[in-house]
């Protein structure tokens, strides 16, 4: 399914569980779905902001997410309320599932960091997938996220950075 200007807004639920529970869900607006890649877009939704010390995530500030269900990982756009791109998050997950009005995402700990201009890109979180006991529990799993991590770091220092992975 492809959503297009045309076609009414859709909005689904995406819903971020880690370890077994809902971790945060949120209403995005489903932009497109070819199958294979989803993308949504949604505000901020923290109840409060969000000061990494790299980046400050806030009110007004827009995510504009992108998943895959062939994919160990989803990238998310963020521009402040002017439109300005702040940078990337990526998170390290499980492939997405897309059932009904929600868009369902497994958080693996893992996530990495480009800024707008590409200058600080930054691994995040190895502390808590390493705590995670997913190399134990799964470790199919955890080598699949150890790998789309080092995909999105090579992706993120290349010319062209994420952009060319979300064209």
């Amino acid at each position: 399914m492809s959503v297009n200007s045309a076609e009414p807004t859709r909005s689904v639920d995406v819903v971020l569980v880690k370890g077994g529970r809902t971790k945060i869900r949120y209403a995005a607006e489903l932009l497109s779905d070819d199958g294979t890649r989803i993308a949504v877009r949604a505000p901020w939704a923290g109840d409060a902001v969000r000061d990494f010390g790299f980046v400050r995530f806030e009110a007004g500030d827009v995510f504009t997410e992108y998943y895959w269900r062939d994919r160990w990982y989803a990238v998310k756009e963020v521009r402040d309320r002017a439109g300005a791109l702040k940078g990337w998050y990526c998170d390290i997950t499980r492939p997405a599932t897309l059932s009904g009005g929600e868009l369902v995402v497994e958080d693996l700990d893992l996530d990495l960091w480009r800024s707008a201009d590409g200058t600080d890109v930054r691994r995040l979180d190895e502390d808590e997938f390493e705590e995670s006991g997913l190399a134990e529990r799964d470790p199919a799993a955890a080598a699949a996220a150890v790998t789309a991590l080092d995909e999105l770091e090579a992706l993120a220092t290349a010319e062209g950075g994420l952009e060319s992975l979300l064209a």
